[in-house]
């Protein structure tokens, strides 16, 4: 399937750029899921280590500062831990199995990562490893970051729920629904949010609101999201059968065989791509730095997502 990705998707036309300081972040991103006890066993790490989440926060992030870095990173492995638990691990069989884990995590994010509340002491290493994550984002004082963040997080895990309940019944969602919920499950937009904590200087909450700037981050995170399912579906098929893969969603809207929907999937990257392009050609055409700075943290994200899936374990 990976051929059939390289070969079907349109290589992103934005410059590949990469953080020199990948490897070391990459080593104290694994010391911090160790220490906190996410991963305790040498599988669990090897798994981990073949997704290489300080490759792919590198590239989407080539240029900010190490701590950001840093950021980014842990909370890539946080994503990529509470997938793995429900996708692979069985956590997400069914909303009855997921939901305590759920609400505890979203207690933590209810503190906003206030550092005059006690820590959680009933959550499991999930839930303190978030706490850690909202308390070192409050401490960069961009209330406003934090506060989308936490937004953001608070939606991916209401999805899970909703993924979680389409396996307890073994349904299919629709093309049209599962994009929508795609765009929540998965994690773009609280990375995106941390991306942006690089920056100074970001637009203010009333540029944000600008409808031609929202498509945009939304057709971003689609455009990760539709990227990931592509070079992620053999993998899926080969295992655990699961529907929440844009090309699975399309055979059982359509009837159409796989190759057809896979042929579909990537026709749909390829022309959103096209689409970006003109969208963000017609904002940089009047965007202050701002706004240049958003845009580019997006087009780093839709390349660094292509390449690192190019060589990812994840993946194969």
């Amino acid at each position: 399937m990976r051929s059939f990705a390289v070969s079907a998707l349109r290589e992103p036309p934005f410059p590949t750029r990469r953080h020199a300081a990948v490897e070391l972040v990459a080593a104290q991103s694994a010391e911090w899921v160790r220490d906190l006890g996410l991963i305790d066993t040498p599988a669990g790490m090897r798994r981990l280590s073949g997704a290489s989440p300080a490759e792919l926060a590198g590239r989407a992030c080539p240029e900010a500062p190490v701590y950001a870095l840093r950021l980014l990173t842990d909370l890539i492995s946080w994503l990529f831990v509470m997938d793995d638990a429900c996708d692979e691990d069985g956590l997400g069989a069914s909303p009855t199995r997921l939901a305590p884990t759920v609400a505890e995590l979203l207690e933590v994010l209810e503190r906003h990562g206030d550092r005059t509340v006690a820590a959680p002491t009933k959550v499991g290493p999930l839930g303190v490893a978030l706490d850690d994550l909202c308390r070192r984002v409050r401490a960069r004082q961009r209330p406003a970051l934090l506060l989308r963040l936490v937004s953001e997080l608070r939606e991916y895990l209401l999805a899970l729920l909703w993924e979680a309940a389409n396996r307890e019944h073994r349904r299919v969602p629709g093309v049209a629904e599962y994009v929508q919920m795609r765009r929540h499950t998965g994690g773009a937009r609280p990375s995106f949010t941390l991306t942006d904590l690089a920056h100074d200087g970001l637009p203010e909450a009333g540029r944000w609101a600008d409808p031609a700037l929202v498509a945009l981050d939304a057709l971003a995170a689609d455009l990760v999201c539709w990227c990931n399912d592509v070079f992620s579906y053999g993998k899926e098929r080969s295992g655990t059968p699961d529907a929440h893969n844009l090309v699975a969603t399309i055979v059982g809207e359509t009837g159409q065989g796989e190759a057809v929907a896979l042929r579909a999937a990537a026709t749909r990257f390829n022309e959103g791509l096209a689409e970006y392009a003109t969208r963000e050609a017609a904002l940089t055409a009047g965007a202050d730095e701002a706004v240049r700075a958003v845009l580019t943290t997006r087009r780093n994200w839709i390349r660094a997502t292509y390449d690192w899936s190019l060589a990812a374990a994840r993946y194969a």
